[in-house]
């Protein structure tokens, strides 16, 4: 089962980011409401689908716990997972949750892509409105 999960994430997480960076045209603006969608959709697909993968993660290891000196594991409800997921994307960090294992690779790829698609986004609106 968390083998299919694991896998499942992966893809889920691969086709919003391949989707967000298929060349399409977009009204001409300095601010495109279609990118803006674009990437609140592909924001919202990749937490979720970071969430599923540490969910999946958690029937094989511990992989989020609430200090690392004790190193209490948190419930590994998908809520749960949901929050880190989206604090974790959002580079908010509270230090309320900490990834352990195999989850802190993970962490760091999803932290990555929540500072380089907002990024993406705003670059590519500045080479639209420098096209006009």
């Amino acid at each position: 089962m968390s083998q299919f999960l694991l896998i499942a994430a992966i893809l889920f997480i691969i086709i919003h980011l391949v989707y967000f960076f298929q060349n399409k045209t977009y009204k001409q603006s300095y601010f495109s409401t279609a990118l803006f969608m674009k990437l609140f959709f592909v924001l919202c697909g990749v937490t979720f689908g970071f969430a599923l993968l540490y969910y999946a993660l958690s029937f094989e290891e511990t992989v989020i716990v609430q200090d690392l000196s004790a190193e209490t594991p948190v419930e590994h409800s998908f809520s749960n997972l949901l929050y880190f997921s989206g604090v974790t994307i959002l580079s908010i960090g509270y230090g309320d949750m900490i990834p352990v294992n195999t989850a802190r690779f993970f962490a760091l790829l999803q932290a990555a892509i929540g500072v380089l698609l907002p990024t993406a986004y705003f670059i590519k609106v500045l080479d639209q409105s420098r096209d006009e």
